[in-house]
């Protein structure tokens, strides 16, 4: 079965303002460490090019576990990335620097990706506002659990 115009229509536009405005900017100012702890770095294997790609993502950091919620699901470039190869790495804020982790990701299909959303929110205002402007571009919200390495830690 097809998927709805106006779905694929939403997502094109979410992706090419993401790609070309949002995510450039935001992820610079993560790489510098100006965005404190609401955001972090996703860094996956391109599937086709092999080279390294930097996705700036919500912290979801909680102990040995990142947790991300992806706007577009299976649609997600960085999702066909992780699927390709599952090896990443996650760059969190730590005192105005980023911290490297290593880890593997696995999407969970079938997680209620509102309710993990909820969850990570909490206490979190950043987290929660970034949260609702996801929800506003969301075609097709999943988690990706990314079990982080000890020695990263």
């Amino acid at each position: 079965m097809s998927e709805p115009r106006r779905r694929r229509l939403k997502r094109a536009l979410s992706r090419a303002s993401e790609r070309r405005l949002v995510n450039p900017i935001v992820r610079r100012l993560v790489l510098a460490g100006r965005l404190g702890s609401t955001y972090a770095v996703l860094e996956t294997t391109g599937r086709r090019t092999t080279r390294p790609r930097r996705t700036p993502v919500a912290n979801g950091l909680r102990g040995e576990t990142f947790w991300l919620i992806s706007a577009h699901g299976r649609h997600a470039h960085y999702v066909h990335n992780l699927l390709a190869d599952p090896r990443v790495r996650v760059g969190v804020a730590d005192g105005g620097r980023l911290q490297w982790h290593h880890g593997t990701a696995r999407p969970l299909w079938d997680d209620d990706a509102r309710a993990r959303q909820r969850e990570l929110g909490r206490g979190r205002l950043g987290y929660r506002l970034d949260g609702a402007l996801l929800r506003s571009v969301a075609t097709e919200m999943t988690t990706v659990r990314i079990d982080l390495k000890a020695e990263s830690l």
